[in-house]
């Protein structure tokens, strides 16, 4: 209570919410008092830090850059570095500095100092960065691995005692299913959730296991305890558990489905196994239904982009394509077409492989392949039931294809994907799968290529003014450039929130083709994409480096990030 007293001394809390306070502290004994102020939203951290470094003689330091030596790391007791939330930041002539975020507890400095003998000097830090530097350098799940690697040297250290278990299924299963077992596995899909990760890679190697997450779209290693190798096979056989696959099968590939909840959102994740020389690998596709928002509006069309494919999905019949490769956000757009045009009046119906989101006021059908189910199939009893918009999730083959061009013709609209490059490669491909020409130039009514490319951290932006040497031939900015533009242009300069990285979230880039009279006589006379091409820039099509270039300009994205993505795309 003293807290709140000092805190409204300051002009920090109202006369009204010091009594709120009070009561939500006395609410919650087992939590510090200014982590439930700042939880409940009565004061933001960063005010509230100074005052609490102040009123117990604390410096408050910095971690977001901190780095950490070895034999320092090596002085800290593991089970206090995550029982109590301490982290160890210099070690000095019998002296221990250590990062505390809760100064209230003072047990925890006397037991470090009983465990280590040295003279701990406590500095002050946000919880968060402290939990940061924990995972950065102690690794995911630390606490548990710490338990298990207890728990297997009680077993006379016998470092192949999960592998005797392969031959008994039962055993492996049990073992897989250790409370400490089940708990680094949630650990390690509860970390990848909350830092956005879509895809978990968990790689066997000859010495150990490693875990990278997909993060915007790059990989990034995962930090993990060393002792974490000797529990590799248990870990595997905890996720094939839990997707239901079968643990005992190690030379065939497997695919099962997770289904979760982690703080509350609902988590999809799909599992697939393959066989590897030194074990099993896994990656795991995490869909998290909680975050994912279907709002055209919110996908990265400049307005005018938006405006024409908004043209586009509302007319009555033909068929509207979108291209890419996997993972460039094909299906978004797809379902933010879908919500776009989706009323009472309106029937609509998709086939997929598989159904990623559950749409309400959405007929979807899962196809299955091993009977019969295909696409094709799914069509042809679609055009029954009396649908306004078709959704194909993909044109794999030429049976697909033209029952999607029938679909069209009967007066349906239709959307669909498929893996080009670019636009214009999209009427190519259709006709090489064997659609005759014709029909491909008098459905197809536009085309979508897209990309996905990380988007600044807002945390950390800052403009520059680039060196025109220095960027690409087509930049803008450059000199010679077609359409030079003055200006200055934003980057990230790394932050906590951006793990350092510059970069947080992602947003697409565009390539819209649509179809005209002139590209419809080209398809026809079966002319390849780049002619193709030619005329649609005629007739003002963006290329989706020139679309890049317009969020490097509008401070969205960088000129490195736009450079990277579509390096095969200068023109």
């Amino acid at each position: 209570m003293q807290l709140i007293q000092t805190l409204a001394a300051r002009g920090l809390l109202t006369e009204g919410e010091r009594a709120r306070a009070a009561e939500a502290i006395k609410a919650a004994p087992d939590f510090p008092p200014h982590q439930v102020l700042i939880d409940k939203g009565f004061i933001k951290e960063e005010v509230l830090l100074p005052v609490l470094a102040e009123a117990f003689g604390l410096e408050q330091i910095d971690l977001s850059n901190a780095t950490v030596a070895k034999d320092v790391l090596e002085a800290m007791p593991q089970k206090l570095v995550h029982r109590k939330n301490l982290m160890p930041v210099a070690k000095n002539n019998g002296t221990l500095t250590v990062a505390i975020g809760d100064p209230f507890d003072a047990y925890a400095i006397d037991e470090l100092q009983t465990l280590t003998g040295l003279h701990v000097i406590p500095v002050l830090a946000p919880p968060r960065e402290i939990t940061r530097l924990i995972k950065q350098y102690f690794g995911v799940g630390g606490d548990t691995v710490a338990a298990l690697a207890q728990e297997k040297k009680t077993e006379d250290d016998d470092i192949e005692f999960l592998e005797a278990l392969e031959a008994d299924d039962s055993e492996m299963a049990k073992a897989a299913q250790e409370a400490s077992v089940v708990r680094l596995v949630n650990q390690i899909l509860i970390e990848a959730a909350n830092e956005r990760a879509s895809d978990i890679h968990v790689e066997t190697e000859e010495k150990g296991i490693r875990i990278r997450y997909r993060i915007d779209g790059l990989l990034q290693e995962q930090k993990l305890p060393p002792e974490i190798d000797r529990f590799a096979m248990a870990i595997i056989s905890r996720i094939k558990i839990m997707a239901r696959l079968n643990i005992a099968e190690k030379r065939l590939p497997q695919d099962g489905r997770i289904k979760m909840k982690v703080q509350g959102r609902e988590i999809d994740v799909r599992v697939s196994i393959i066989p590897m020389i030194h074990g099993e690998g896994i990656v795991m596709r995490l869909l998290d239904k909680g975050r994912m928002q279907f709002n055209l509006k919110a996908v990265g069309m400049l307005p005018d982009s938006y405006k024409t494919f908004k043209q586009l999905i509302d007319r009555p019949h033909g068929i509207v394509l979108v291209t890419g490769p996997t993972g460039s956000g094909k299906s978004t757009t797809l379902y933010s077409a879908l919500n776009e045009i989706k009323d009472e009046t309106t029937k609509i119906i998709t086939v997929e492989d598989p159904v990623e989101y559950n749409q309400d006021g959405i007929s979807q059908i899962q196809t299955h392949a091993k009977i019969g189910l295909t696409f094709a199939n799914a069509l042809r009893s679609i055009l029954r039931h009396d649908p306004d918009v078709i959704l194909v999730g993909e044109i794999r083959d030429v049976e697909t294809a033209e029952m999607a061009i029938h679909a069209s013709l009967t007066g349906h609209m239709v959307f669909s994907t498929l893996h080009t490059n670019d636009a214009p490669s999209a009427f190519t491909r259709m006709i090489d799968m064997g659609v005759e020409p014709f029909l491909v130039s008098s459905t197809v009514e536009g085309v979508m290529a897209q990309r996905l490319v990380r988007t600044i951290c807002p945390d950390c932006k800052t403009t520059y003014v680039p060196d025109p040497d220095d960027t690409p031939l087509d930049f803008p900015l450059r000199k010679g450039a077609a359409t030079p533009t003055a200006g200055k242009v934003s980057k990230g300069t790394g932050c906590r929130a951006c793990r350092q990285s510059g970069y947080r979230g992602r947003t697409g880039i565009y390539e819209l083709l649509v179809n005209n009279d002139v590209i419809k006589d080209l398809v026809v006379q079966r002319v390849n994409a780049g002619v193709i091409r030619m005329e649609a820039l005629k007739a003002g099509m963006v290329t989706l480096r020139q679309d890049g270039w317009r969020k490097v300009l509008a401070g969205i994205t960088t000129v490195d990030e736009v450079a990277r993505t579509t390096a095969g795309d200068i023109s």
